[in-house]
């Protein structure tokens, strides 16, 4: 049984799936290779590989679909691979749950250093476990798993989404912008709406509320932002 890390690679073009799997190979990498989507997550959660290298535009199961619903039961690094390059679809990917994005015709040495890398953040984040959660009124963060719950429940959340409560977790009672909270949800620089982060209020709201019916925890401070109570 082989304890090199697991790389599983889901490309519908068998040239550059071998070419993936030869360079990934060669840097120590074990590899299984996926051409349909249609696997993939059943897959996954048999398999459990350390690292998904998830192609867009699958044939059966599209990449966004299958990023999303992985993130309901697992936190494993995922980086999106595919042509479209356009800003909305690497958005997209990425609110999805996909811990990197990497664009048609690519390098195979970008490729492996990007594999190395976000595999390198997933370990150090593993070895800080020892770091307390963030907990609040029955609400509690796990930081380290990026996992929350209330009051013991699971709540399932997406990587914009948990950064937000996260922020807000923090500091209990402050008031936040909207631009002091979109600089804690995206860290890359993007330009994002107020409607946008409204939106991923209101999506936060909904979910509290699931668990919490008779309680608002997200207060709107009027002309200001949000704040946790």
């Amino acid at each position: 049984m082989t304890c090199e890390p697991t790389i599983l690679i889901t490309e519908d073009e068998p040239k550059i799936a071998a070419l993936l799997r030869d360079y990934l190979q060669a840097a120590g990498y074990a590899t299984h290779w996926l051409k349909s989507g249609d696997t993939a997550v059943k897959w996954i959660q048999d398999n459990a590989p350390d690292l998904v290298l998830l192609d867009l535009m699958l044939p059966g199961k599209d990449g966004l679909t299958i990023c999303r619903e992985v993130r309901q039961f697992s936190q494993l690094p995922i980086i999106m691979v595919t042509a479209r390059v356009d800003e909305i679809d690497r958005l997209l990917g990425l609110e999805m749950g996909a811990d990197d994005y990497i664009c048609k015709p690519f390098s195979p040495r970008e490729v492996v250093a990007r594999v190395k890398s976000v595999l390198r953040r997933a370990q150090a984040t593993a070895f800080a476990s020892s770091e307390p959660d963030n907990e609040y009124r029955g609400l509690t963060l796990d930081e380290v798993a990026f996992r929350a719950r209330v009051n013991g429940n699971p709540l399932d959340l997406t990587p914009v989404e948990f950064r937000l409560l996260q922020t807000m977790l923090d500091q209990p009672g402050r008031v936040f912008s909207r631009g002091q909270l979109m600089n804690n949800m995206y860290t890359d620089g993007r330009i994002v709406s107020d409607r946008t982060m409204d939106s991923h209020v209101k999506n936060l709201r909904q979910k509290l509320a699931g668990l919490l019916p008779d309680t608002e925890i997200i207060h709107s401070v009027y002309g200001v932002g949000y704040r946790l109570e």
